[in-house]
């Protein structure tokens, strides 16, 4: 008797920890890539393309990102907490050759080779357009330094004596390069220097000045939506050097837009890194994919859709052919 008694206890102990097992949650299998958002929609646009493939053309990852500014993600990286940055503006970044050397980053590709940032004005206010009625505003305006003699040319909506120069977002690094440079050639004696909260805000207001054929004069950079729409001319500044940069006393370097990684992330994920290496856009093709999202106000990931159905021969590129197949089944089931 106690022996049967003793064989339905431990029945019923089976039982109850099978029942117990099955119903815990199953763990997912998925292994998740985490990149930068710092905020500027060519980034944005290029996250969204890396998800699309990610996701779709190979098994068993999720793609998100880590929304911050530019310094706070690349720190994160550094500490394995992010694994990878699309679209890196790294020559911005101070400690970025450090950083190579002690192998917290890790350079994994070039996205873009061809790209161009600083202080642009529109090309009416240099010359002039006819076909506008616009005449020249400021035709002797060459380099960021000879501002320090159009103030009056510039003027702040807000305080007309002084004259308005538009910086970089806030918590990018452009910003605080951008600042010294402010600070460096005096122009803080007549200017106000305005930080706008986001790049669209930035771009809004030159936006608004082009279409009224006023002055502007501030940052901005390519590849962009605007820069492929508006006629704009990047003022010229002293030769890049590395010391006198971080100073905010020459150009900003041409740079190569790259793809950098965490130490961690080629490890964990080398099929991902293998894509990543292979994963080339350009100018052209990125300020084509921007002006469609201003001019459809779709979503980034409405245009990563469209961007890879029109430019279909780039899949081969990027990926092995079992993987573009497999996207462009997923593709051929998107409207």
């Amino acid at each position: 008797m106690k022996k049967n008694i003793k064989l339905a206890l431990i029945l019923i102990t089976v039982l109850f920890l099978g029942v117990t097992l099955s119903c815990k949650p199953k763990t997912s299998n998925f292994i998740t890539i985490t990149a930068t958002d710092n905020g500027w929609d060519s980034q944005k646009f290029h996250n969204a393309l890396a998800k699309l493939v990610i996701e779709n053309a190979f098994d068993g990852y999720k793609f998100q990102v880590s929304t911050a500014s530019t310094t706070m993600n690349w720190e994160s990286i550094k500490k394995n907490d992010v694994d990878v940055d699309i679209e890196s503006w790294t020559e911005n970044v101070v400690s970025y050759p450090t950083d190579v050397k002690n192998g917290d980053i890790v350079n994994v590709g070039v996205l873009v080779p061809d790209s161009a940032q600083g202080i642009y004005v529109p090309k009416y206010v240099l010359e002039g357009d006819p076909s506008r009625k616009i005449a020249p505003m400021a035709p002797d305006l060459k380099e960021v330094k000879d501002l320090v003699k159009y103030s009056k040319v510039f003027p702040d909506d807000e305080n007309p004596s002084r004259g308005r120069i538009y910086g970089s977002i806030p918590g990018w690094m452009a910003d605080e390069i951008l600042h010294k440079k402010f600070v460096y050639y005096g122009l803080d004696k007549d200017y106000n220097y305005v930080r706008l909260g986001s790049e669209s805000a930035l771009f809004a207001s030159l936006m608004a000045a082009y279409n009224l054929g006023q002055p502007w004069v501030g940052y901005c950079y390519e590849p962009t939506w605007i820069t492929g729409k508006l006629q704009m001319v990047m003022l010229l500044d002293a030769p890049y050097e590395e010391v006198a940069f971080s100073e905010g006393k020459t150009a900003f370097s041409s740079q190569q837009l790259k793809i950098v990684s965490s130490r961690a992330f080629p490890a964990k994920a080398p099929e991902i890194l293998e894509f990543l290496k292979n994963y080339k856009t350009g100018s052209a093709f990125v300020s084509e994919a921007l002006a469609y999202l201003d001019d459809t106000k779709a979503t980034h990931n409405d245009a990563a859709v469209w961007f890879v159905k029109k430019h279909d021969d780039l899949l081969d590129q990027w990926l092995p052919s079992k993987n573009a197949k497999k996207l462009r089944d997923y593709l051929a089931k998107q409207k």
